[in-house]
């Protein structure tokens, strides 16, 4: 995330891309037969301490039933000052975008194309680049700035930047008023034309934020901003992502307190216009810490929450989303991160790697057999080569909730 190199050792490897060198290209990425295997795109990056620095893409198969399972299909270099950070795809999945931390820019593939050549997309006003999200109308997406604190609205034909939001914090003395600093996750919930970000962390990782803001997605109107803590200010609880439960009313969202170690819920009171903030789990009771990412099942009474310490994959039962029940808490490794499942929700795939840290960079992905909340296999391809995954995500036409 950031551009110094004591920077990109800590903050700027989380989700970073990482190394190619070592690997080098695979031949040519033909599609499978169906059913044969289950590919997934994982950025990383060189291991702490290994030089030179690379970073790149890698196509692995991922299937556990597979005969090239924990193999590279397909892998590519990415320029080595470019921090790239997450994967997103557009709404109709025929693009791909990874957001940068070390550049102000995106880079676009076409989706045939990936992992290569991609168009690198100048966003001149958006500094260390974190999450996206695209509207239902394949019209505009929303870009989370950390290093510059603000949002960008992009055209997602053109991908031209349409807005800069931006709302500096109030001095202290000022009356309260909604303001953007150092956002990351980012949810969109159009029925309520929202966009609710987090306030996570300075680019040195020394300042934790503590607040969520709704911005009116239409217009890029600030709404306001709430306290995701009940300790005294500055708390520095550090929320890191946020996510609306699917089919939920009233609509309710959870977020995760990376560095406060617990989830909270915001429950949108429609009458009044404001979300009502509780804490819904501590995850100190259970021995873990640095809860991250967050993840449905299609019915929306299911929660998946990884945690990066010591590393797992926690399942709640979310049908009282105000008090969430713990079912399940799998072990996988440290710098538990990003999580997909596979098309018939059977296994879980863990992508254990965070800030390339001691203690949080294991550089592997955990397989969790759904059925028995058990770990069954271990994805080291890329570790073994010196390189951490940073992200994962399935190729199109394998996710569980194809649009």
């Amino acid at each position: 995330m950031t551009k110094t190199a004591t920077q990109r050792s800590a903050f700027g490897a989380l989700c970073a891309f990482g190394a190619l060198g070592a690997l080098g290209a695979l031949g040519a990425f033909t599609a499978p037969p169906a059913q044969a295997e289950l590919l997934a795109a994982l950025n990383y990056e060189t291991k702490a301490g290994v030089a030179p620095r690379r970073e790149g893409i890698a196509i692995v198969d991922i299937d556990p039933a597979s005969p090239r399972f924990n193999q590279i299909v397909k892998d590519a270099p990415l320029p080595p000052d470019v921090v790239a950070h997450h994967i997103y795809f557009n709404r109709d999945r025929s693009r791909a975008y990874v957001t940068m931390l070390g550049r102000s820019a995106l880079a676009v593939f076409d989706i045939d194309g990936l992992p290569e050549k991609p168009e690198i997309v100048s966003v001149p006003d958006c500094r260390m680049g974190e999450d996206m999200v695209f509207t239902a109308d394949r019209k505009r997406w929303f870009l989370t700035c950390l290093g510059s604190s603000n949002v960008i609205m992009g055209d997602a034909e053109t991908n031209r930047t349409l807005a800069v939001i931006a709302a500096p914090e109030p001095k202290p003395g000022e009356a309260p008023r909604p303001f953007i600093r150092n956002p990351h996750g980012a949810t969109l919930n159009e029925s309520l034309d929202l966009l609710l970000v987090t306030s996570t962390t300075d680019p040195e990782l020394k300042m934790f934020g503590e607040t969520i803001t709704a911005i009116q997605a239409s217009s890029g109107r600030l709404l306001g901003t709430w306290k995701v803590s009940d300790k005294p200010s500055p708390s520095g609880e550090g929320p890191v992502e946020t996510a609306f439960v699917p089919n939920r009313r009233p609509h309710t969202a959870f977020v995760t307190n990376m560095h406060g170690g617990s989830l909270w819920t915001a429950v949108w009171k429609a009458d009044e216009k404001t979300f009502e903030l509780k804490p819904a789990f501590d995850f100190a009771a259970i021995g873990q810490g640095m809860p991250l990412e967050m993840e449905f099942n299609d019915a929306g009474d299911r929660l998946y929450v990884t945690t990066a310490k010591p590393g797992a994959l926690n399942i709640f039962d979310i049908s009282d989303a105000s008090k969430p029940k713990l079912l399940s808490s799998i072990p996988t490794a440290e710098g538990a991160h990003h999580l997909v499942f596979s098309p018939d929700r059977r296994h879980a795939f863990v992508q254990n790697s965070l800030l390339n840290l001691p203690g949080l960079s294991d550089g592997s992905v955990t397989v969790v057999d759904l059925a028995t909340n058990q770990p069954v296999r271990r994805i080291d391809a890329l570790s073994k080569a010196g390189l951490n995954p940073n992200c994962i995500i399935l190729l199109p036409g394998q996710e569980p909730n194809e649009e």
